[in-house]
């Protein structure tokens, strides 16, 4: 679970990015909690403004030859055709620089991110876009952003469980945020939720604590 808090007082009106990636929207734990979030924000900020991007369902496409030589293509000398082809990942990168909170249900598959969420970030991982080299290294450009990873996973992969030396989902995505600038990133993992409702239950509770105000916090 992530230790800090959220001290919601400090953002007045906000643009949330929520991003769900579950294939199976109807039984997803990772949906259910992304909508507690959201729901748990607005409630204390009306004004918030949600755009909801689902990558489970409708995931962005792989990307091909033609995405790349767009990218790497300068934007004035792009032709019709290469701006078609990346005119969903310009709308992907639009919501994100829009955004000021971001925040990613992200179930378990296979020990790492489920695959509608990892071509949303093929997609959004844009040169002269999201990062910029520099001469001393790639640098991310989308600073200034809290995100809110919200994972599911079957069994668990916790530091003090059976398995944790298996989990490839938190460190990948803490590494591709990272990368793009997004390195203000707290995790709430749901363990173990194959093996009943702990696991589930406990984030919930996680979620709550950091939408929880000052006054709340300090009563707790």
């Amino acid at each position: 679970m992530g230790s800090k808090t959220l001290d919601t007082t400090e953002i007045v009106m906000t643009q949330i990015l929520a991003i769900t990636a579950s294939p199976m929207p109807d039984t997803s734990v990772t949906n259910q909690l992304v909508t507690q979030f959201v729901d748990g924000w607005t409630a204390s900020h009306p004004q918030t403004e949600t755009t909801w991007r689902d990558v489970g369902v409708n995931p962005p496409p792989h990307i091909d030859a033609e995405t790349i030589g767009a990218f790497y293509t300068p934007e004035d000398s792009r032709t019709d055709e290469q701006k078609t082809v990346i005119s969903l990942s310009e709308t992907l990168v639009a919501e994100l620089e829009r955004a000021d909170v971001l925040v990613i249900g992200s179930p378990m598959h296979n020990f790492t991110i489920s695959s509608g969420l990892k071509t949303w970030i093929d997609q959004v991982t844009r040169v002269g876009r999201t990062f910029q080299y520099t001469d001393v290294g790639p640098r991310g450009l989308l600073e200034g952003k809290k995100v809110f990873v919200l994972t599911a996973r079957g069994g668990d992969y916790s530091e003090n469980g059976p398995v944790p030396h298996l989990d490839h989902q938190a460190p990948y995505l803490r590494t591709a945020l990272g990368f793009i600038g997004l390195d203000d990133v707290t995790f709430v993992h749901a363990q173990g939720v194959a093996k009943g409702d702990d696991g589930r239950q406990a984030a919930e509770r996680e979620i709550e604590r950091l939408l929880a105000g000052p006054s709340d916090r300090a009563a707790a």
